[in-house]
């Protein structure tokens, strides 16, 4: 059984503040991507979990510690399942970047499972099963493009008109790491950081386009991850003043997202980013649109 595992970027995202349970509110806007990891699931003649990775990447467990074993074990644990399955990743999505690389690949163990031992479950009971393993497990399970609020397993899917031209999408990784915890935290001892308009975005974004809504587009964290890695800001800058009328970190970061309405506007930003002073920060340039 052979499936893809999207990537995702938030065009729109607010943290509302933290709840007595230790959790935060968000709300923010979601899109699928079309960079994806390559992941095929198989049936196996024993009960073992055995996930394998190519290429191999520094700091990816391939043991119980990955989501994607999590997905599988959970899967057969609620479906009364005790086949082993083999699992094999090619890794495209970057790692640690604000893409949900991790969380794409879990929700594809849980369809791929789904299919491949037929046991008909729906969008709403794979995403209640991949809630419990991480909180964008539920969007990558359900795709395209959301509204997602509570912990970020309350999910409203949106329609973009039709009319509304879908931009090219430009990715720029730094090589460092971010903790997303720790910006969590960092967030809690700033409660007076302005926050994005999500609600402002959808509005626009469902009435007129994604064009339309880039003066919404924003990111409360980077508030608080900028001044640690302030390379975000010159890929901005350089995105912006490239022709891209939208750019903004995705997720806890690093990764930035630029969009742009020419496909040759965008390859020639990309060239701009890979030439620049900075490049040697970076881990990554990619190229991919809205799915």
């Amino acid at each position: 059984m052979n499936t893809k595992a999207y990537a995702k970027i938030n065009l729109c995202l607010d943290v509302k503040g933290r709840r007595n349970d230790g959790y935060h509110e968000v709300s923010m806007v979601m899109q699928q991507l079309m960079l994806a990891d390559d992941i095929s699931v198989e049936k196996r003649d024993d009960e073992r979990i055995v996930l394998t990775m190519e290429p191999a990447v520094e700091g990816i467990p391939t043991d119980g510690r990955n989501l994607m074993v999590k997905a599988a074990e959970l899967f057969r644990e609620k479906q009364r399942i005790s086949q082993g399955v083999t699992m094999r990743l090619v890794k495209r999505i970057p790692s640690e970047a604000g893409l949900a690389g991790g969380s794409a690949d879990a929700a594809a163990v849980l369809k791929g499972m789904n299919d491949l031992f037929g046991t008909g479950l729906g969008t709403d009971e794979l995403s209640s099963l991949g809630a419990r393993i991480g909180a964008d497990v539920p969007f990558c399970i359900l795709g395209g493009t959301a509204l997602a609020e509570g912990i970020g397993e309350i999910l409203t899917p949106l329609h973009i008109p039709e009319e509304a031209a879908l931009p090219y999408v430009l990715l720029a990784k730094p090589g460092v790491g971010v903790s997303t915890p720790v910006m969590y935290r960092a967030l809690d001892d700033h409660p007076d950081l302005p926050h994005p308009d999500t609600l402002g975005y959808v509005r626009t974004l469902t009435a007129e386009g994604v064009r339309a809504a880039a003066r919404y587009t924003g990111n409360i964290f980077e508030e608080v991850v900028i001044p640690e890695i302030p390379v975000i800001r010159s890929i901005k800058e350089d995105m912006m003043s490239a022709g891209a009328y939208a750019a903004c970190m995705s997720g806890s970061g690093p990764t930035v997202f630029g969009l742009f309405e020419s496909r040759d506007v965008m390859r020639a930003a990309a060239e701009r980013i890979r030439g620049a002073s900075y490049a040697g920060e970076l881990a990554g340039v990619f190229v991919t649109t809205f799915r």
